[in-house]
């Protein structure tokens, strides 16, 4: 129902600021014809006509990227309530049942490790928040130390495979010749786990993901994840490393708080390098890279 309202205060404003230009320029034309040797005035009718015309234009803009920002600002607010009230109801639940019922052993310790499982989810979502306002591309980078970039893919793709239960085939780690990139090790590996954690997010139940490092004329790192997953649609390529963004249809209503991509490509940046996404379309899989200057 709020979005439906909001879509009819876009098309009322769009209508209104096209209705106020046709009346403007039907007014001048009107001018044109009964006083067409006032020139000077003319001139600075057309003028006049021009910056309000303009300046609807720019309102209407401005009108709709607020809004379309404040939908998104909603839907932030609804996925982190979410990603935080799931886990910290799935640890109350499981800590009442532990106090008011007698389990056997290897009950509680399954109680344990599910209850440690939804710690680690709650505070990822928690790191990912902060991050956000730490890792901006603007900001300067202040720890610089050589990182191992193949030791800090293999890691990553150790801890996805323990957390979500999946074997080597299910996620691969192609690690070649060794690369060393100066950097945070804290973001780069908060990058490269977020790409890991996005591609076995979209990959559907069978998952076929591969993640490697590729050396680029001995100057640049790349580091990729590939899946086979449902794709992302081309003209949402670009949009999908925004702040709070989530592409609309299917991937919309997977969990997330649409930071991830946003931390990725803010990281890459502040390393001195990009991160841009490949995709032939909706489900046929896509491919996310993260590449940075080789240390010397």
């Amino acid at each position: 129902m709020v979005v439906g309202g909001r879509r009819k205060s876009i098309a009322f404003f769009i209508s209104l600021g096209a209705g106020l230009i046709v009346v403007t320029i039907l007014l001048y034309v009107g001018w044109v014809v009964f006083d067409w040797h006032r020139g000077i005035l003319l001139f600075f009718g057309f003028l006049m006509a021009a910056v309000i015309i303009a300046g609807v234009v720019l309102n209407t803009i401005f009108l709709v990227r607020e809004i379309r920002r404040n939908e998104q600002h909603n839907a932030f607010i609804n996925a982190v309530t979410h990603e935080l009230k799931t886990p910290v109801a799935s640890i109350r639940l499981y800590l009442e049942t532990l106090l008011t019922r007698n389990v056997d052993e290897q009950t509680r310790a399954g109680f344990y490790r599910t209850m440690l499982e939804d710690s680690d989810r709650l505070l990822t979502t928690i790191e990912q928040v902060l991050r956000t306002g730490r890792v901006g591309p603007e900001t300067r980078l202040l720890h610089s130390v050589p990182v191992d970039l193949n030791a800090l893919l293999e890691e990553c793709v150790e801890r996805a495979r323990a957390l979500h239960k999946l074997t080597p085939d299910a996620l691969r780690c192609e690690t070649g010749t060794r690369v060393t990139v100066m950097g945070d090790e804290d973001e780069l590996r908060a990058a490269v786990s977020n790409l890991i954690e996005n591609a076995v997010k979209y990959s559907g139940t069978e998952k076929k993901i591969a993640a490697g490092i590729e050396c680029i004329k001995g100057r640049y790192a790349a580091v990729s994840v590939r899946d086979e997953g449902i794709g992302i649609p081309k003209a949402e390529l670009k949009r999908i490393f925004r702040r709070f963004y989530r592409v609309p249809g299917a991937a919309a209503r997977r969990s997330g708080t649409g930071l991830g991509l946003f931390i990725v490509r803010s990281v890459a940046k502040r390393h001195g390098g990009r991160a841009w996404a490949e995709s032939e379309g909706p489900g046929r899989g896509s491919r996310f890279v993260i590449e940075l200057p080789a240390a010397r």
